[in-house]
């Protein structure tokens, strides 16, 4: 289990830009086009949703339960609405979903209840907030769309893979980065 207090920024109850961002920024910059309409879930400080509509011209809208993130994202120019997940967005309506979760593994004992605390808990098993994203996050997709994950293998990636083929998405990992306590890797889901 990660204890969180160590990665706490005391100042910002925003999440900032780290490995896991930038990796996903740079593998979603590389696989979406243009014309494609994008939505980042958990935006955070907008940093992967205003890298990906610099450098693709796509429309990228952000989202996230946070309104520190959401006043961030938007100072950093991204079109940002308060969020839970998915909720509020229309069907079918996205050729493009990323998200990097929470996903460090925690104790809920240890556990406080804060905004910094949301975005970096994955619950015990990583996977807390990851399971209804999965679940939910087809309802919003165009028919041709894909959604880019970005996980850990402190969360078990297999078990990640198994809750997507559970509600119709195959995946494929884009990219693998390694790092002394973890891997994190970017699955494409496709249906």
């Amino acid at each position: 289990m990660t204890d969180l207090a160590e990665l706490r920024d005391a100042e910002t109850p925003v999440y900032q830009p780290a490995e896991d961002s930038r990796l996903l920024a740079t593998v979603a910059v590389d696989h979406v086009d243009a014309d494609e309409r994008v939505l980042e879930v958990g935006t955070g400080s907008g940093y992967v949703a205003g890298t990906v509509a610099a450098e693709t011209g796509a429309r990228v809208v952000g989202s996230d339960v946070n309104p520190h993130a959401c006043e961030q994202a938007r100072e950093r120019g991204v079109e940002t609405v308060r969020a839970d997940l998915v909720t509020p967005f229309r069907d079918a309506v996205f050729d493009a979903v990323l998200f990097n979760p929470p996903y460090l593994p925690t104790d809920p004992e240890t556990e406080r209840d804060d905004w910094m605390e949301r975005a970096l808990s994955g619950g015990e098993s990583g996977r807390a907030v990851i399971e209804p994203f999965l679940d939910a996050v087809g309802r919003v997709l165009a028919p041709d769309g894909h959604v880019f994950l970005l996980v850990s293998s402190l969360t078990g990636v297999d078990a990640v893979v198994e809750r997507a083929a559970a509600n119709g998405f195959s995946a494929v990992a884009l990219r693998d980065e390694s790092f002394p306590f973890e891997t994190l890797t970017v699955l494409k889901l496709l249906r």
